[in-house]
């Protein structure tokens, strides 16, 4: 769709009012059990970030607004959230408003939802919503039963019975640093667990997470900008340093207490819990060389191995797993020969050379998503007694809800901008959901590349009309290049930005290296030791191995930019390559991974204590003297992530050297980069307009010369 209000506004505004032209697509979709409709949220228009819950009928093909958050928000601006909500809305990179999230109970009766902290219930029979919690609410959500609802307050976790009011702590414990019910930093951050309890099929009990920050070191972030401001205090996890302390109880709501056994291990990936078996724990050591599934029997905390996976270097976690199937089958992740394989009852039912990507649902079969022969694809797939069903049709990048049977497949496609959504019946089209995304109306001048004797995945944008007679284009690349993380998928909307860049007057090589998933375990532990050698190695090879294709690209005049990882690897390209890059932008870089936190750190590095070469080579501080090319560094000050210290470190040691740079910080901007129109655009000109300046200056200088 199109909106009249965006028509006069130059496209870096729209794509920041729109939140990249996101706001208006549906999402989080739940299946009712008798498959009559799915409930899911969307926003009014591609403009508003306030979104409200949906139901989608099936039978008539009817969608109706169920809540809609702008009624019940008012024109009360911004909303009022409670500290451990917004932590968890920036972890999980959450930039819309209104109903971000919901819970449902199997039998469909009652919605619960937060807005502006408070906790509100929708009786799905009569329609009445009502207000149960009038403020700081975090993570709401009902039994499978209906009669209960659990939520977060203060870090304590409670329970609400519905049919009489009765509100109590299931715990109660004295210490700020205690929190019962949320997922702790690195689970949220890193390991895509933003869960902190889980409630037993029969709705009695639940399994509950109790996390200790107190071990965790203190690290702060001041506002300079506004310095009668108290500075914010956070329990930073830093590589080498202690995590939070997780442990897990399960608590009945007859106030019983039964503590889980601890083990050795340091990290919990997930919790599964389901009428197919008893309930299960994926958890991990330190060095996450291991991943044990481990059985939780609930009337005695005593736990017993089901299943392990180990690496020599680590071994990935992959989403939806472990879970049990209908009838008691257990569903895991296995790589062990050679692939991200679908385990279910101990076979392989994926075959191989097929990626395994997520698990959306496990019931009586498996929904799930993988790559094949192409990782710049990723299809939908369901298992069957025949094997393995693709339920995608057509090129493009592939998600998934609901179940096997009741599928909702949304799809992202090089032919259109924003998602088609499309409501399966055992595989087959049983009816669409609409989506109010606007339209950016571009489409990117794009050339598929394999580059390499990598066969690095690789795309090409040039400016829209250009044509070769025009001469040579500087290059810039636009890469992320880390691991856990692609660039190069077919999706438009993956491209609108590489698109707008190479309007400026560049041609825009996009790179996914090694490390990137989709092809295969090797692939991904190819970086192990070595982050800076094999991303930038990669990056390299595939812009010498573009140029060799392409003669427009000019390798006189080569700059990079990008963003967290993507900066780190713009800085290193500078610092390490003045060969090849001339320019670099550097957005919210790590420049001492000894300062980012442990999971992913020690993932790729192991801990500082043990390998000091390690941290020392693959980090950028120590090349500070070495930097003969331009750099620009930007930083949100309020970066929890990667925090400002990164960037500030950097500068610093670069004036000791005596090397030029410029040092851009971002008032009160998160790791998200900025989402206010002025400052959104205003940030992508400054870049463009730098990076003119100074590749001009480079061709001045040859020719001088």
């Amino acid at each position: 769709m199109t909106d009249s209000a965006l028509d006069d506004l130059p496209f870096l505004r729209r794509q920041a009012r729109t939140q990249r032209f996101t706001l208006g697509a549906p999402k989080q979709f739940r299946v009712a059990p008798d498959g009559s409709r799915v409930l899911f949220l969307r926003s009014a228009t591609g403009t508003d970030p306030r979104h409200s819950l949906w139901s989608f009928d099936l039978a008539t093909g009817e969608e109706t607004k169920l809540v809609d958050a702008a009624e019940l928000l008012g024109d009360f601006g911004d909303e009022d959230l409670p500290p451990e909500e917004r932590a968890r809305r920036e972890r999980a990179r959450e930039t819309g408003g209104g109903v971000v999230a919901f819970g449902v109970d199997d039998a469909f009766t009652v919605v619960t939802f937060t807005l502006s902290g408070k906790l509100y219930t929708l009786d799905l029979a009569s329609g009445e919503t009502r207000i149960l919690v009038d403020g700081s609410v975090v993570d709401p959500r009902p039994n499978p039963t209906g009669t209960h609802v659990a939520y977060v307050r203060d870090r304590r976790l409670r329970v609400i019975e519905l049919a009489t009011g009765e509100d109590r702590a299931l715990v109660e414990e004295d210490g700020d640093d205690i929190s019962w019910g949320l997922a702790e930093f690195i689970a949220a951050e890193e390991m895509d667990r933003t869960r902190g309890y889980w409630w037993a099929p029969d709705g009695h009990s639940l399994i509950v997470e109790r996390s200790d920050r107190g071990p965790v070191p203190r690290w702060t972030i001041g506002d300079p900008a506004n310095p009668q401001q108290a500075a914010n205090v956070v329990a930073y996890p830093s590589a080498g340093s202690a995590n939070a302390e997780v442990s897990l109880a399960v608590l009945g709501l007859d106030g019983s207490r039964v503590d889980v056994a601890r083990g050795e291990w340091e990290y919990l990936v997930t919790v599964h819990w389901s009428a197919g078996g008893a309930p299960l724990l994926a958890v991990q050591p330190r060095d996450q060389r291991r991943l044990t599934v481990l059985a939780l029997d609930p009337a005695d905390g005593s736990v017993t191995g089901l299943h392990t996976e180990t690496d020599e270097h680590w071994v990935e976690i992959v989403q939806g797993v472990p879970a049990w199937t209908s009838d008691g089958k257990l569903v895991v992740e296995s790589a062990t020969d050679g692939d991200h394989r679908l385990v279910v009852d101990g076979q392989a039912v994926t075959p191989a050379g097929m990626q395994l990507r997520s698990v959306l649902h496990v019931g009586a079969e498996v929904l799930f998503t993988a790559s094949e022969d192409d990782p710049t694809q990723v299809h939908l797939y369901r298992t069957s007694r025949d094997g393995v069903r693709r339920l995608s049709t057509v090129d493009g990048v592939h998600g998934g809800s609901g179940n096997a049977a009741l599928t909702v497949l949304t799809s992202w496609s090089l032919d259109h901008s924003g998602p088609t959504v499309t409501v399966l019946r055992d595989g087959v089209p049983a009816g669409s959901i609409g989506s109010s995304t606007v339209d950016p109306e571009i489409v990117p001048n794009l050339t598929w590349l394999t580059l390499g004797d990598r066969a690095l995945r690789a795309a090409l944008v040039l400016p829209r009309g250009y044509e070769p007679s025009e001469g040579k284009l500087p290059v810039l690349l636009d890469p992320y290049g880390g691991p856990h993380a692609q660039r190069v998928l077919q999706s438009r909307n993956a491209f609108l930005t590489p698109q707008w860049l190479a309007d400026q007057g560049f041609a825009v090589l996009v790179v996914d290296g090694r490390g990137s998933p989709g092809r295969g375990p090797a692939w991904e532990k190819e970086i192990a030791g070595k982050l800076a050698d094999v991303t930038l190695a990669d990056q390299v090879d595939a812009l010498q191995a573009a140029a060799a294709l392409r003669p427009e690209l000019d390798l006189e005049r080569v700059a990079i930019r990008g963003w967290s990882y993507g900066g780190y690897l713009s800085a290193l390209a500078v610092l390490r390559r003045p060969d090849v890059f001339h320019a670099a932008v550097a957005g919210a870089p790590v420049t001492d991974w000894s300062s980012y936190d442990t999971h992913y750190t020690e993932r790729y590095l192991g801990t500082p204590q043990d390998e000091p070469e390690s941290y020392e080579h693959n980090s950028l501080i120590a090349d500070a003297g070495s930097l003969a090319r331009a750099l620009l560094i930007v930083h949100g000050l309020a970066d929890d992530n990667v925090f400002p210290a990164h960037s500030l470190r950097l500068s610093s040691a670069l004036l000791a050297k005596g090397r030029p740079h410029v040092f851009l910080p971002l008032a009160g901007a998160t790791h998200m980069t900025p989402q206010a129109e002025e400052v959104a655009e205003n940030l992508m000109r400054t870049q463009v307009d730098w990076l003119h300046r100074e590749l001009a200056a480079v061709a001045g200088g040859k020719e001088d010369g």
